[in-house]
C-alpha cells in the first residue's frame, strides 16, 4: 500500500474506494485516508492561493510593461515582481511534486484563481496611476489568455 500511493495516488484513492465500497475495512490504509480528508481542502486552497499570487504578478507585469512603461521617460523595471513569479513558480513546483493528487484540481481552480489575481491586480495597479487611467474589469481579459503550462515555464513573461 505505501509504495503505490507514494507512486501513483490516484490508483491508491481507486483502491480505498473500492475496499470502502466493497467494506473491506481491514484493508484500508487508514493512516493516510484520514490524513488524506484532513489535508485535501487545505492542499486545494494553497493550489488556489499560489495560482492567485502567480496570476496576479503575471497581470500586473504585462499591464506595466505593455501599458504604462511606454508612457514613463524611466520604465519600471519591474524585478520585484519578477521574483515574485519565480517564487510562485517554484512553490507550485514543489506543491504539485509533494501532493501529485493535486494536478488534476489545476483545471478546477484555474478559473478562480485568475478571477481573483484579476481583481487583486485592478487594485493594487489603481494605486500607481492617475484617477484618470484607473483600472477596472475591462482593463484586462474576462478569461486568462494563458494555459497553466505556458504560467509554468521558466523565464516566461507575458
Amino acid at each position: 500500500m505505501e509504495n503505490l500511493y507514494e507512486t501513483d495516488f490516484y490508483r491508491w484513492k481507486e483502491q480505498q474506494k473500492d475496499h470502502l465500497i466493497n467494506r473491506r475495512f481491514d484493508q484500508l490504509d487508514l493512516e493516510r485516508v484520514i490524513e488524506e480528508f484532513d489535508d485535501t481542502g487545505n492542499d486545494r486552497n494553497t493550489l488556489r492561493s499560489r495560482l492567485t499570487t502567480l496570476l496576479l504578478h503575471l497581470l500586473k507585469y504585462q499591464y506595466q510593461t505593455q501599458v504604462i512603461n511606454p508612457l514613463l521617460p524611466e520604465p519600471y523595471s519591474c524585478r520585484s515582481w519578477k521574483g515574485a513569479i519565480r517564487e510562485q513558480r517554484e512553490q507550485l513546483v514543489i506543491l504539485l511534486q509533494d501532493r501529485s493528487h493535486l494536478n488534476h484540481k489545476v483545471c478546477e481552480v484555474f478559473g478562480d484563481a485568475f478571477a481573483s489575481g484579476k481583481k487583486l491586480a485592478i487594485q493594487a495597479m489603481n494605486d500607481y496611476v492617475q484617477p484618470h487611467q484607473r483600472l477596472n474589469e475591462r482593463s484586462f481579459p474576462e478569461t486568462c489568455p494563458w494555459d497553466f503550462e505556458q504560467i509554468m515555464t521558466e523565464n516566461w513573461l507575458p
